[in-house]
């Protein structure tokens, strides 16, 4: 037996993206996105010009999402969204309005964490996705964290492992920005790599206990290196673009697949599945599926709107709450820190 149409509005507004969503069930009707792109000029997020775009974004990005969906606020079953973690002027916007549109439509409200919603992106549904048996191993890759999850159910949660200092994406992002690549670099690191040597230069990968990561040092090893070498050719970065992203794109890597499979030998779960940003970077998608062959692991890997930012996440999540009843009260506030599980 189906369940009942349900049709969850999802909103997400962690950092930059301001993003709207209808779900009916676990089936993304729409999923709009709108990226800011006045960060560039700064080679980062500044977090109050987020905050502002999110405030002059939100109205028109919801609207284009139930149109889309050709859906009436009337027949929203439900308004989920984002608390946390993120910026908390950028998620102060989101929550706002959906507590607002909630109480005016007289629907449940349901929190959801950012994270955990990478994480269960896998179970939207979608013809070329299949997804994850519990339990799994999830590895959430952003710009803003780097953790690996062990997932017993959609509710139960633990995190094994955790970056002590820099995030996989800002090492992405400032190693571009050290190469003079603009902001976001990550993608044109990855671009760049897929032409040059990997083995090039060598890169030291940090000794850091357990499933834990760093890349801090990381990205002073790749200044110091480049100031080095420009110091000699002051063209060295453009004529070695290629091989120098290659490089810094496998140190990176192997430091994931490193934690990664200790967390398997660890745990024997052997499911895999990856979430976040970094997730769409073509690098760890070929390492995965390579573990497959070679390891016999089974891995996830979500479609690419699905790995950034986007509200359809925060909308899955928002339907499974929505089955068990899991809602939230008016009186909730935007956490700019929020762990997994809690």
């Amino acid at each position: 037996m189906t369940d009942p149409k349900k049709y969850i509005l999802a909103i997400e507004s962690s950092c930059d993206d301001t993003s709207a969503a209808v779900l009916c069930n676990a089936k993304v009707l729409s999923n709009v996105v709108a990226t800011q792109e006045i960060h560039k000029q700064y080679g980062g997020v500044v977090p109050e010009l987020a905050s502002r775009a999110h405030q002059q974004n939100i109205v028109p990005v919801v609207h284009q999402a139930l149109a889309k969906a050709n859906i009436d606020k009337k027949e929203l079953s439900a308004i989920a969204f984002t608390r946390g973690p993120g910026l908390m002027g950028s998620l102060l916007v989101g929550t706002s309005f959906a507590k607002s549109l909630a109480l005016g439509l007289d629907i449940p409200l349901i929190e959801v964490n950012h994270m955990e919603a990478h994480i269960l992106a896998h179970f939207i549904e979608e013809e070329s996705m299949s997804q994850p048996q519990f339990p799994f191993l999830a590895m959430t890759i952003s710009g803003g964290h780097t953790q690996i999850v062990k997932v017993s159910d959609p509710f139960t949660m633990e995190v094994l492992g955790e970056t002590l200092d820099d995030a996989v994406g800002e090492a992405f992002d400032k190693s571009a920005k050290l190469m003079g690549l603009p902001y976001p670099g990550g993608p044109l690191v990855d671009k760049y790599a897929k032409l040059g040597n990997p083995f090039a230069y060598d890169f030291p990968k940090p000794k850091v206990e357990e499933l834990n990561f760093s890349f801090s040092g990381l990205k002073t090893s790749i200044l110091y290196f480049l100031q080095k070498q420009t110091k000699v050719n002051p063209d060295f970065i453009a004529q070695n673009i290629n091989d120098i992203c290659a490089s810094v794109q496998h140190t990176i890597l192997e430091i994931l697949m490193e934690k990664l499979e200790l967390a398997v030998e660890q745990t024997g779960i052997t499911q895999v599945a990856i979430g976040g940003g970094v997730a769409a970077n073509s690098g760890i998608r070929s390492r995965l599926k390579e573990a497959e062959e070679t390891k016999g692991w089974k891995t996830y890997i979500p479609k690419f709107e699905f790995c950034t930012d986007n509200a359809a996440m925060i909308g899955i999540v928002g339907y499974l709450k929505y089955k068990r009843g899991d809602f939230t009260q008016q009186n909730v506030a935007a956490k700019a820190r929020y762990a997994i599980g809690s």
